[in-house]
């Protein structure tokens, strides 16, 4: 009987020892020369953007109203029916009447009570103004009413406004921003080069 348990005792030990062993020598391989976290997390997916890296800069509100498309802009503007209005005399809803709101000063429609936070914003609706606006009312009026969370798509609010724009106001878009100075710089190097190309020969 004792024989007996000695030798079972002996064969779980033995199995212990071996696993602990096991489990040392898979710990020291799967871990063998990642000490240090890696410097840079995860995988790069070709045609991803990082979010560390930050998207691409925005165009200015100029540029993309010169490719917007009003069109779409009433097909998204469909999303705001349920507050405003846009027809010329139409009731004030949630929200104001927006007909011919570009180039209105901000809150400044008869009859619509605006929230102090966006009494205090100022200035017009202009393209600046409605784009900011319509990207994050919060970010530009922390208390206001509308619950809206704004467009992310630069170019959908650019259509957007294009649309409101031929509602009541029908003001000219801006002149879409001229090429960088920095590109006109290196076109202009080949003609100053060989302008300089006489005197050098002169020179000589």
């Amino acid at each position: 009987m004792d024989d007996r348990f000695n030798t079972t005792a002996g064969w779980v030990l033995g199995a212990g020892i071996i696993a602990l062993g096991l489990s040392s020598i898979s710990g020291r391989y799967f871990h063998a020369d990642k000490q240090h976290r890696p410097e840079k997390m995860g995988y790069e997916i070709a045609g991803v953007v990082s979010s560390e890296g930050g998207a691409a800069k925005e165009e200015p509100i100029e540029a993309r109203l010169a490719a917007a498309d009003p069109a779409k802009g009433e097909a998204t503007f469909a999303k705001c029916k349920s507050c405003h209005t846009i027809d010329a005399g139409g009731a004030n809803g949630i929200g104001p009447n927006l007909n011919g709101t570009v180039g209105k000063p901000v809150a400044s429609h008869p009859g619509f009570a605006y929230s102090d936070d966006l009494k205090k914003v100022g200035g017009k609706w202009d393209w600046t103004n409605l784009d900011h606006w319509l990207k994050s009312p919060k970010a530009m009026a922390a208390g206001t009413k509308m619950t809206f969370a704004g467009l992310s798509d630069g170019a959908e609010r650019a259509n957007v406004i294009a649309y409101l724009n031929t509602q009541g106001s029908n003001l000219p878009l801006p002149a879409a921003p001229k090429a960088e100075a920095a590109d006109a710089g290196k076109e202009g190097e080949p003609a100053a080069a060989a302008s300089g190309a006489p005197e050098a020969a002169a020179k000589k």
